[in-house]
């Protein structure tokens, strides 16, 4: 099984549960609620998490620094609440699994997720952590469709492949549904659900 997406290096690990750092982030995902990205400053953040500019400093190098750091929690988070799905036996209740977790996270951190699809293409950190962990569950739908039946490999109509349609499909479905409504994004995701088990040849 792949392992966990890449988080925010050894500085990150050694200060794991610091409440400033917590802060910093939680007050960053706020004010991305507030103000959007492009109007939001350094000195905002520090504010908002009640500490100096230059303690801010301390942390992170850069707004942008911030808004990665924040987007390695997200993403973390959401592997953790789906990878088991990739061990479960059963491809239905794997399925089922998988969409209810990743609808709860996007309901809960759905600005941070779109923001992170957002930048993925000028940030190339924020870009390789979301390749990263599209290339996880990529994996954990390969490994659901494989226990479906479908055969293993690269070819259109064969796991891989398939697997990496659905991704991006869910992603993409996801952003424009969690802007909407929660109960465009649950629809959204139950319509996902039934392409995927299409897909695994469970349900025709």
């Amino acid at each position: 099984m792949p392992g966990r997406p890449p988080t925010r290096g050894r500085r990150t690990t050694e200060r794991k549960g610091d409440v400033r750092e917590r802060a910093i982030l939680d007050t960053c995902e706020a004010l991305l609620a507030q103000k959007g990205y492009d109007a939001m400053t350094v000195g905002d953040v520090a504010q908002g998490a009640g500490i100096t500019r230059g303690a801010l400093y301390f942390y992170f190098g850069s707004k942008q620094e911030v808004v990665t750091a924040l987007v390695a929690r997200t993403v973390e988070h959401l592997w953790e609440r789906s990878r088991a799905t990739a061990q479960t036996d059963e491809p239905r209740q794997a399925i089922a699994a998988a969409m209810q977790r990743t609808v709860e996270l996007w309901n809960e951190h759905g600005l941070v997720m779109r923001t992170a699809i957002d930048l993925s293409l000028t940030v190339p950190e924020i870009g390789e952590l979301w390749k990263h962990t599209a290339d996880l569950f990529i994996a954990a739908i390969t490994a659901v469709l494989e226990r479906a039946g479908i055969q293993a490999g690269t070819r259109p109509d064969q796991a891989s492949a398939m697997a990496r349609a659905l991704c991006w499909m869910i992603e993409r479905t996801f952003y424009h549904a969690s802007q909407e409504s929660r109960e465009n994004l649950q629809k959204a995701s139950e319509t996902c659900e039934h392409i995927w088990l299409i897909s695994a040849g469970l349900i025709t």
